[in-house]
């Protein structure tokens, strides 16, 4: 049995949900967001709280009213909140600029670099060697950092490239004569 589809999701000031024919949509200050419920699940909404629980009695049933809690708890905290991912350009040379919808990127490469930015997302530079990734949905914000990170990898003997700042770096040693 999942132990968190038990606890139940509370919902802010400022945010309406609404469910019809299994379409769960989340209204906040910041969007809308929507995800279809499977069919075993059912979302009852009683005093600002919203309870899952599943309609079968099978294991992959509670599994499935856990995933879909943390979803849920994930919409509903976008929409109040948003999301935000932090990058590090760690190397000489290496540079990033937000201008419109594009990502300009140095990456130590001989040509730049340009990311399109996805709808639904905004991203900032406040300095040359830091990038912002601001939106609701959280797994399209850490799908962005996702793919702006695989453009350069850390490199692990000197440790240049794209980092989240909260990622631990460890350095291999060199090789010794």
């Amino acid at each position: 049995m999942s132990r968190v589809a038990k606890s139940p999701i509370t919902i802010p000031a400022g945010v309406s949900v609404e469910l019809e024919d299994r379409l769960f949509k989340v209204k906040g200050p910041l969007g809308t967001l929507q995800h279809q419920v499977h069919p075993w699940v059912d979302v009852k909404e009683e005093n600002d709280r919203l309870c899952l629980v599943p309609n079968k009695q099978r294991q992959d049933a509670w599994a499935l009213a856990g995933t879909t809690r943390a979803l849920l708890y994930n919409m509903v905290l976008g929409v109040s909140q948003g999301f935000e991912r932090r990058l590090q350009l760690v190397g000489v040379g290496y540079r990033a600029q937000a201008q419109g919808n594009n990502l300009n990127l140095t990456l130590g490469f001989s040509f730049p670099v340009d990311y399109p930015v996805p709808k639904g997302v905004t991203i900032e530079t406040p300095t040359q060697t830091e990038i912002q990734i601001k939106g609701i949905d959280k797994q399209q914000v850490g799908q962005v950092a996702a793919n702006i990170r695989r453009l350069r990898p850390l490199e692990p003997y000197k440790g240049k490239g794209v980092r989240y700042t909260d990622e631990p770096v460890v350095l291999k040693e060199a090789k010794k004569k």
